[in-house]
């Protein structure tokens, strides 16, 4: 029996022990070195402390855990929401850093434009004084002294005192009368039209020199060499300035007789007899004036400066529709509000001006008065030669663009461009 249990004691041994070794099949089963029991155990009370200890771990950690949950998802919170802010207010100064550095090339370049704004503008009014103005002042002076001749009434007035007999009282009245009307008709059309005249071709200037700029600002080398794109050509510049001699070849006649006829108008109660002196000559003139203007449309004088259908100017329909838009844009320039009032005030200027310079020729001081009209009539005749006399040395131009109004019209319009 005891035999029977030990076989089944060595059977058990040799099946659950993995350090038992079996030297053969027929050899029975030796027992464990005792230095390998005393590893097992050391290594068994190892792994038994490691698992305590890392239960311990787990168990503090979870406690810890539980108790500080909420604060360490307040912490992550703000340390991830700095982080994020850190790098919003990186970038936020770089965008600012770099805007900071295009405002001020903005600004130079904005800067740099004014300043050639400026330098074009002027160029501009010198080209209006020294070549587009003269030119057209020189024709209306001649055509003015052609349809208005005064020489045909003074010689047949200096025929009748050198012959008596040669024309009656009633012939030489009627002689007087029609020198009369038309001394003054001519000294207020001249002192009218250098007005209208010098201030229509500035606006031609300056719109065509706005426009010429614009061509340049947007990067083009000579808006001339262009052979497409809706630009102004030489040609489209040579029919645009050429209207300014519009009031001298075409509108002249018409002009002349509805200023006679107010002329005519306001002197019919003047007698050659009456006494005149300067306050009584301004006040004549600026009669005339009004009469004239209230005679015709509120902007009269766009029927005597320019075409009613600029169409009328040869060329393909690609210049033809550049020269319209040109002419279109003046017309409603000088249509204006703006433009009526430089037109008032200048118009009051000359005939001050005038008046004052008539009476420094005289004499100055009370020179003008007590003067009887038919003696008045030659300095009136001779002062429409003045008026119209070259830009240069007409002093009453330059009274017209030193005047403030004028020239803050004329700034505005040159820097009234469209964006680029």
């Amino acid at each position: 029996m005891f035999l029977e249990c030990s076989s089944l004691l060595e059977k058990q041994s040799i099946r659950f022990c993995p350090f038992t070794q079996i030297s053969s099949p027929l050899s029975s089963v030796s027992s464990t070195p005792p230095w390998l029991d005393d590893e097992i155990e050391d290594l068994s009370a190892a792994e038994g402390w490691r698992k305590i200890i890392v239960d311990a771990v787990a168990t503090a950690a979870q406690d810890i855990w539980r108790r500080h949950k909420r604060k360490l998802f307040v912490t992550l919170g703000v340390v991830g929401g700095g982080y994020a802010f850190y790098k919003l207010y990186n970038a936020y100064k770089q965008q600012l850093g770099e805007l900071e550095k295009e405002l001020v090339s903005k600004k130079e370049h904005e800067e740099l434009i004014k300043a050639q704004m400026q330098e074009h503008f002027m160029t501009i009014q010198r080209i209006a004084d020294s070549t587009t103005l003269p030119h057209a002042m020189n024709y209306l002076s001649r055509r003015v002294a052609q349809d208005l001749d005064l020489s045909l009434l003074t010689e047949r007035l200096q025929q009748g005192k050198g012959q008596p007999n040669s024309l009656t009282s009633s012939e030489k009245l009627e002689l007087w009368n029609m020198l009369k009307i038309l001394c003054f008709t001519r000294v207020v059309l001249s002192l009218w039209s250098m007005t209208i005249l010098s201030l229509y071709v500035r606006v031609q200037v300056n719109i065509l020199g706005r426009h010429l700029y614009i061509d340049t600002a947007r990067g083009l080398e000579n808006s001339h060499l262009l052979e497409e794109g809706n630009f102004i050509d030489t040609e489209d510049e040579q029919k645009f300035l050429a209207t300014a001699d519009y009031l001298a070849s075409s509108g002249l006649p018409s002009l002349i007789y509805n200023m006679q006829a107010a002329a005519t108008d306001c002197l019919k109660s003047k007698q050659l007899c009456d006494v005149f002196d300067a306050s009584i000559l301004h006040d004549t003139m600026v009669e005339i004036l009004d009469t004239f203007i209230s005679m015709g449309k509120p902007y009269h004088w766009a029927e005597y400066l320019m075409p009613g259908d600029a169409s009328t100017s040869s060329g393909d329909e690609g210049d033809i529709s550049r020269f319209q838009r040109l002419m279109t844009e003046t017309r409603a320039v000088i249509s204006s509000a703006e433009f009526r009032n430089v037109v008032d005030v200048s118009l009051k200027a000359v005939v001050d001006a005038l008046v004052k310079d008539m009476t420094n020729q005289a004499g100055g001081g009370n020179a003008l008065s007590g003067i009887p009209l038919a003696k008045l009539l030659p300095r009136i005749a001779q002062m429409g030669a003045v008026l119209l006399s070259e830009p240069a040395e007409n002093q009453f131009i330059q009274i017209i663009t030193s005047i403030q109004d004028v020239e803050l019209f004329f700034t505005l319009l040159y820097a009234n461009s469209p964006p680029l």
